[in-house]
């Protein structure tokens, strides 16, 4: 599809704020933001002037976001929710086809506090005469068939037994999904199988809707695919993994992965978690390995993050030992000092850690980054 113009919505970034936009892969300038920002800025003024609930932010940006691909005349937009799906900015767009990946409790404080409350409000992505791909999950699968129902819209159910002739190695996973053969997969993990077949539904749709999609930018992209801040290794020498899960779902993953590709190694947690998520499933499901050390920091935001003390007597339920409280400095000076080539260590915050933990190993200790 040479010429074609694909544009990208996500949140959160993890470096700079132009990463929720781009346009195969290059990012929106601050120039292009701030035109735009400053042809609606009377709008929001007089909304909010007008109205008890003010804009927000991300509706600022998912504004942005959308009149940016408008003007550059985009062929496909992929756009991520940002909370949920009924409710979300983003749900403005009567989109093709509604991609649903693995449901899990998060954003409890908005959603809802069990996962079924959560799928009612994510189905509100599933538009009207349209379609919906997700892969089977017995606990929710019904709620979003009900919905596909009530807006006659066409459910595509991925079995996980469609995955055929896996293997992998230390770089790829390989599997074939229907006639999607020999398919080479550059991320780990058991559920990125998953979330490949999902693209790949996803492209035999869009190719039944008329559109061309050449095999091979399919196979490289899939071969070539890099997910930041999900099984990430910056470093090799210690190994240090940067991973962003915040739910139940993602920290499972993040363990299994753990033990499938590291089962011998020791391993240093270094754990900050969000108000908005269930930190206690989190933390509980964390640390049933005993003999791991475990570094609580309180985040970078006191009203975002829950503080390290919490985090602390959370874990404390569960183990007697190898537990710490530390600001982020302390934090990345112990596993400096304490990481041989047998440890492995595994960091979970979001945003600002990627650029701290890799200046601050950078400038003191003689490392090589991935």
């Amino acid at each position: 599809m040479q010429g074609t113009k694909f544009g990208k919505f996500i949140s959160p970034h993890l470096i700079r704020y132009n990463e929720r936009i781009s346009i195969n892969n290059k990012e929106i300038t601050d120039k292009e933001m701030s035109k735009i920002l400053e042809k609606i800025l009377n709008k929001i003024e007089k909304y909010n002037n007008t109205h008890e609930s003010k804009v927000t932010e991300f509706e600022v940006i998912t504004t942005i976001a959308l009149i940016y691909f408008m003007e550059k005349k985009c062929d496909f937009v992929v756009l991520e929710t940002g909370l949920g799906g009924e409710y979300d900015a983003t749900n403005i767009v009567d989109g093709d086809i509604s991609v649903i990946t693995d449901i899990g409790l998060d954003h409890i404080d908005m959603l809802g506090g069990t996962v079924e409350e959560i799928t009612k409000t994510k189905s509100g992505i599933i538009k009207e005469n349209k379609d919906t791909v997700m892969y089977e999950q017995e606990i929710v699968q019904d709620i979003i068939k009900a919905k596909c129902l009530e807006k006659n819209n066409t459910l595509h159910l991925i079995k996980k037994n469609e995955i055929k002739n896996y293997s992998k190695n230390k770089e790829f996973q390989k599997i074939d999904y229907k006639n999607h053969k020999d398919i080479y997969i550059n991320l780990k993990g058991e559920c990125q199988t998953y979330n490949a077949m999902l693209a790949l539904e996803c492209i035999d749709i869009l190719r039944e809707k008329g559109n061309e999609i050449e095999e091979d930018a399919v196979r490289n992209g899939l071969k070539k695919v890099v997910h930041h801040a999900r099984f990430e290794i910056l470093y090799e020498n210690p190994k240090i993994i940067f991973d962003g899960g915040h739910n139940e779902n993602a920290i499972k993953n993040l363990k299994n992965m753990i033990k499938e590709y590291y089962p011998d190694d020791k391993k240093i947690y270094i754990i900050s978690i969000l108000k908005s998520k269930d930190y206690k499933s989190i933390i509980k499901y964390l640390t049933q390995e005993k003999n791991d050390i475990f570094i609580f920091t309180s985040g970078n935001n006191e009203k975002r993050y829950v503080s390290k003390e919490e985090l602390y007597k959370e874990a404390k339920k569960y183990l007697d030992k190898n537990i710490y409280t530390a600001n982020l400095k302390e934090a990345v000076t112990y596993t400096k000092e304490n990481c041989k080539k047998e440890i492995i260590a595994i960091l979970r915050k979001l945003l600002y850690i990627w650029r701290h933990i890799k200046n601050a190993m950078k400038k003191d200790y003689n490392l090589v980054a991935t």
